[in-house]
Order: C-alpha cells, then structure tokens, then sequence
C-alpha cells in the first residue's frame, strides 16, 4: 500500500511539473528578460518607420511601447528583414510579431494571431499617364502592364491571384516597388492601403492613387502556437486600450496627422 502510494505521489508530482512546464510560456519569457522584444520590418509608413535620428517610430512601435509600460517591461525594437520574421519568433527573437501583418491561413499554419487591431486592404499606386484609364484592379490584369510588389507579402499573393495575367516584378522593400512606378518602369503598385495613400501624398505629380481597397485585410499580432496565455494577454491588452481611449489617440496621431512625416523625411 505504501509502495503505491509513493508510486501516486511520484506521479502526481512529476504531471504537476510537466503542467508548470508547459505554462512556463511568453509571458513568464518575457518577465524574466524585463523586456518585450516586438519584431517588425521598418519601412511600412505609418506603423513602423526608422527616423532621421535612427530611432523607430510608428503606430506598432507606439502600441508596443504602451503594451510593455503596463507590463512593466522595457521595449526593445527588433527590425527584421520581412521573409525572415516568422523564423524569428520561432526562434526566439522576438516575444511577438507587431508588424502589421495580415491575419491569413498560410500563416496561421505556422503562427497563432491575437484579434485584429485594425484592418486595411490592398490599393493602387498608379503612373500618372495611366490616371483615367485604370479605374480598378480589374484593368491591371493585362499582358501590356507591369505591376510592382513587396515579396512575401499580401500584396504579393493578391497580385499572383488577382492581376496573374500582367507582369510582375517584386522588390524586397515597399519603397523600392514605389519607386519603380515614379520612375516609369512600373505602371502600377499593390499594396496596403495607409502606405498607398501616404506614399501618393508625398509623392504628388509623381504618382496617383486609387485608394478605395480592393481587398479585405485584417492585422493581427502573431506569436508562437501553443501559448494561450499570451493571446489571453493580448487580446485583453487590445480591449482595454481601445475602451480607455489609448488606442484612439495613438491611430489619430499616425493615420489622422502627417506631422510625423518631418522625423522620417
């Protein structure tokens, strides 16, 4: 009888320290390090950009910044090359994606999103000689244009799904796609709708835009499968700042003021 009661015990003990094990998740990560890493590609205007005195500024960046505060962590910025950021949570770079990413099936095979935090969809950077003559996506898709795209992105997928009878050619940064329309060896751009329309702004007799979008692009924070725990915190941290007023005051200091357009110009 004792011998099976130690046998009990034993096992209870051991199941109780695999269940600490697996709770020992992103959150209990993240408080040891004192720190919250976010990861992000810099160069997605407005959500995260690197300033003139090379520091990272943006809507993600100000959300993170806020999430780790009442955390009672510090942020820690971590810039990472787009294909090669859902390796980099997986590998333990970074604690969470923050990086305006579109919530999609592929991805979510790999990673697990919080609730969206805001939801954009793909628009059109246009050469001006093509300004009333393309009126939609729909009279891209043909042999005679060339459309430009970021690689590995949303944007990227639509234009092979959506426009696969033009030619395509894809840049590693959004900026490089752009440009190749300002500098007429593009006819067109795809891409998120908030960089669309602050790229057209900056860049005024250069390019025009057809901003209304085309499609339906929920963003979500992305962390590793498995951790309950995190999304639980994330989603309630979403709540929360959208019912206090944080949220609001952030998404109108990027997306309803171009004041920040002086740090990155």
């Amino acid at each position: 009888m004792k011998n099976k009661l130690r046998k009990l015990v034993s096992a209870t003990s051991l199941l109780a320290l695999s269940v600490g094990i697996a709770n020992a998740g992103t959150l209990d990560d993240i408080s040891k390090a004192g720190e919250l890493r976010a990861c992000f590609d810099a160069g997605y205007m407005p959500f995260e950009m690197k300033s003139k005195n090379g520091s990272y500024i943006g809507f993600d960046v100000d959300l993170g910044k806020l999430m780790a505060k009442q955390m009672g962590v510090k942020y820690v910025p971590v810039n990472t090359a787009w294909d090669g950021i859902i390796p980099a949570l997986l590998t333990d770079k970074c604690h969470v994606i923050m990086a305006g990413m579109t919530i999609n099936a592929q991805r979510n095979m790999r990673v697990n999103f919080a609730d969206p935090y805001i939801t954009v969809g793909q628009s059109i950077l246009l050469n001006p000689k093509l300004e009333g003559k393309v009126l939609s996506y729909k009279d891209l898709n043909a042999a005679e244009y060339t459309i430009a795209g970021k690689l590995g992105t949303s944007g990227e997928q639509v234009i092979k799904r959506m426009l696969s009878k033009a030619k395509y050619n894809a840049f590693e940064t959004q900026t490089d796609a752009a440009l190749e329309v300002i500098n007429g060896k593009a006819d067109a751009m795809i891409y998120d709708m908030p960089f669309i329309s602050i790229y057209a702004n900056q860049s005024k007799g250069k390019t025009v835009a057809i901003l209304e979008p085309f499609t339906y692009e929920p963003l979500g924070w992305a962390v590793k499968q498995g951790d309950p725990d995190m999304l639980n915190f994330l989603n309630n941290f979403l709540r929360q700042t959208k019912g206090d007023g944080n949220y609001q005051r952030i998404y109108d200091k990027w997306f309803n003021s171009d004041a920040w357009l002086s740090q990155v110009k």
